[in-house]
């Protein structure tokens, strides 16, 4: 699938290119991306080049992680990168990072909204679900402001950092 770009009335969303190299690291040094997503630890430079020149292009190319920038319309600052990635037929994944000066604006609503409603109109979407850390308060209440529904809570789903941690899963069915 060839990547798309959307916007809201305060943002653009659109593909990573090599020049957002520099914002991406830059915002991945926060300690919660690098805890709470699957952003390597440290996060080097190359990390960021690779994620931007790589990863996100390949997603695409795949058809399986649609992979968006989200910048503000007004000055072009990196809000966070926001992400539906395809688990089986009509099913989706919501994942995203915010940049820590971005956050509390109520952009990365703005964002995922933009994004689950292109989900579901141009993917063909059913469900979106979501999936957080226990303890990443801001994701789940993103999640919920969104409304997704948490269904449960999984676990011992994955090793973080040498400990098990729980994850809370959610889903966001079709309109």
């Amino acid at each position: 699938m060839d990547p798309v770009t959307l916007e809201t009335a305060r943002l653009l969303l659109r593909p990573f290119d090599p020049s957002d190299a520099d914002a991406v690291y830059a915002a991945c040094q926060d300690e919660d991306i690098q805890y709470y997503t699957p952003a390597p630890s440290p996060f080097r430079r190359e990390d960021a080049e690779k994620y931007v020149g790589e990863t996100a292009p390949q997603g695409w190319a795949g058809d399986r992680d649609h992979i968006l920038g989200a910048f503000r319309s007004d000055n072009g600052a990196l809000v966070g990168s926001f992400c539906l990635t395809r688990l089986s037929e009509g099913v989706y994944e919501l994942g995203y990072w915010a940049a820590k000066e971005q956050r509390g604006r109520g952009y990365s609503a703005e964002a995922a909204r933009v994004l689950c409603d292109w989900g579901f109109a141009v993917l063909g979407a059913h469900r979106i679900e979501w999936w957080a850390m226990v303890g990443n308060v801001p994701s789940r209440a993103l999640a919920e402001k969104l409304g997704f529904t948490v269904e449960g809570t999984l676990r011992h789903r994955t090793v973080v950092r040498g400990e098990p941690r729980d994850w809370w899963v959610g889903g966001l069915l079709k309109p």
